[in-house]
């Protein structure tokens, strides 16, 4: 599976209505600790089939951002069934961010 790119058009319809949990990332290009997790968020995406994982550029979807109340980026989330399961801060390794899906 390939990561999507998610929008407050495709928000619903991506998260929200998932059958799968879906690990968001909230990133931007600028931000270097981002750019360390983009790759192990492409091996998860690729890894493992039942995950959907999505990125949210905060720059072009600030709405979507603050619905989250995200304040510092990287913040990756887990949805399940459309509500939070799990959240973290900050740059992670894949283990951790593993972690969280469990």
């Amino acid at each position: 599976m390939s990561v999507y790119h998610i929008t407050q058009n495709n928000f619903q319809e991506e998260v929200i209505r998932s059958s799968k949990p879906v690990l968001l990332d909230f990133w931007a290009p600028w931000c270097g600790p981002c750019r360390m997790v983009g790759p192990i968020l492409d091996q998860i995406a690729e890894e493992r089939p039942d995950i959907k994982v999505c990125k949210i550029n905060v720059d072009e979807e600030p709405e979507l951002a603050g619905s989250f109340q995200v304040m510092s980026i990287p913040t990756l989330v887990v949805m399940q069934d459309g509500k939070v399961a799990n959240r973290s801060m900050g740059a992670q390794p894949k283990a951790r961010i593993l972690s969280m899906l469990n």
